[in-house]
């Protein structure tokens, strides 16, 4: 059954490739029965989809044509099949199998941390206060990996630390295992020739870059000369047809430039073809507050990423502005988890609480520790979705969760009490609250 729509779907993207223009109004007309006679989309949701691509003037449109013109076919092929065939298809119907059979939360992906090493010393880091020691060795990775897949879950993203520093492992397990979709989440400066020439081999290996605007705005929080060799590894990876995209933090400091017609026309013009945004979280107690974006920042990107994805040939996500979308929060294995280097099973990255790790069990078993089903029984965290995060937005929830599950801190330097973190955090969500209502009030008329 697999192989005769895989086939199909492998047929149909090359004749695309061939003549995008001409061809991609074909393909949707041959897959709409498809994916609405399955279920996998709605008669409205297909009907959007529809009317984007259809519309030349629109940012999707020119997304899904720079897409077919900058990359690489067999790389693009691969990446099409695992991501949308394998991890949003096939995968997506065995984890909603599996959720459902077991009751409990199953994640779509999977963050990692290979090692908390990192060559630079970003201020405000969200993983500073992990040891610099700490590695996942590759069985282990791989080991999550395979179990993950017996699951559903194709999709693999790695952090750290500077994930690259385990380069070699990370291309092996995408060789490996080349049914699943790889990302890494990279201060870019590991990012070489030799590098490039390798993911053009695995083929399905996505590369994010951080970068934090400008070059004085870069530099000033992650080291001098960090802003150029961003620029240097996506010109390898755009000369070389190598999708990636860009990673962006956006703190009081920067925020109204990397939502910036500038800023994204820039990440075009380098080739970038999508963009995550997060706002900065004051995660450790030694945490700089004057980072943190204000209300009207945090409105601003809400506004900002709409109209970014309406206009621009690149597709940008705001973890915390998009929750309409997924109703809510995703972590705590909804959507995702982080595993640590240390095999932490947190819910999130920015959740620096556990109650297991990886060593222990399967993953399987792990997924059904006590703070997972705290997660679970919680979710959505807020009735207003432009208030989705248990910590950030809704601080008395998430120290509910994290007594209630009986969790500990896995910050080794800096081990920050639930209580502490919601004495910092209250403050910052109280001041959210009337700018996210209002918002939510305009989205409900819409």
């Amino acid at each position: 059954m697999k192989s005769i729509p895989e086939n199909v779907l492998r047929t149909s993207l090359r004749l695309v490739y061939a003549d995008p223009e001409k061809n991609f109004p074909k393909l949707l007309n041959w897959a709409h029965p498809i994916a609405t006679a399955t279920g996998r989309l709605q008669e409205n949701q297909w009907n959007m989809i529809k009317s984007v691509t259809q519309d030349h003037s629109s940012g999707g449109y020119g997304l899904i044509m720079r897409i077919f013109h900058q990359t690489d076919r067999d790389v693009l092929e691969k990446i099409f099949m695992n991501l949308v065939f394998n991890a949003a298809w096939f995968g997506a119907e065995k984890l909603g199998k599996n959720r459902s059979e077991m009751d409990m939360n199953i994640p779509w992906a999977i963050l990692m941390d290979p090692t908390s090493a990192c060559n630079l010393s970003c201020t405000g880091c969200w993983a500073a206060e992990y040891k610099k020691t700490e590695t996942l060795s590759f069985q282990t990775l791989d080991r999550i990996i395979t179990e993950g897949k017996e699951l559903g879950t194709y999709a693999y993203l790695f952090s750290g630390g500077e994930p690259l520093i385990r380069k070699h492992d990370l291309l092996k397990l995408a060789h490996k295992h080349n049914d699943a979709i790889f990302a890494a989440f990279t201060n870019a400066t590991l990012i070489d020739a030799e590098f490039v020439e390798e993911l053009l081999k695995v083929k399905n290996f996505i590369p994010l870059i951080s970068i934090e605007g400008t070059q004085e705005m870069t530099d000033a929080r992650r080291g001098s000369g960090v802003w150029e060799k961003c620029i240097q590894a996506m010109d390898l990876l755009r000369e070389r047809g190598l999708p990636f995209g860009f990673s962006t933090c956006y703190h009081a400091h920067n925020t109204e430039y990397v939502g910036s017609d500038e800023f994204i026309e820039f990440m075009e013009e380098k080739g970038a073809l999508f963009g995550w945004y997060f706002t900065y979280i004051p995660v450790g107690q030694g945490a700089s507050l004057d980072l943190v974006a204000s209300p009207s920042q945090r409105a601003y990107m809400h506004k900002r990423v709409r109209e970014i994805r309406a206009h621009n040939p690149l597709f940008v996500l705001d973890f915390w502005n998009d929750g309409n979308y997924v109703n809510g929060c995703i972590a705590g294995g909804r959507r995702y988890l982080h595993i640590n280097a240390h095999g932490d099973m947190e819910p999130c990255a920015f959740i620096h609480y556990a109650c297991e790790t990886i060593h222990d069990k399967p993953l399987l078993e792990a997924l059904k520790n006590p703070l997972f089903k705290a997660y679970q029984d919680h979710q959505p965290c807020n009735a207003n979705m432009f208030r989705p995060c248990p910590m950030f937005d809704n601080p008395e929830m998430l120290v509910e969760m994290v007594n209630q599950s009986g969790a500990q801190s896995t910050q080794p330097i800096d081990s920050e009490s639930v209580e502490q973190l919601y004495a910092k955090c209250k403050p910052i969500a109280d001041k959210w609250k009337p700018v996210a209502d209002e918002l939510w009030k305009e989205y409900q008329k819409q």
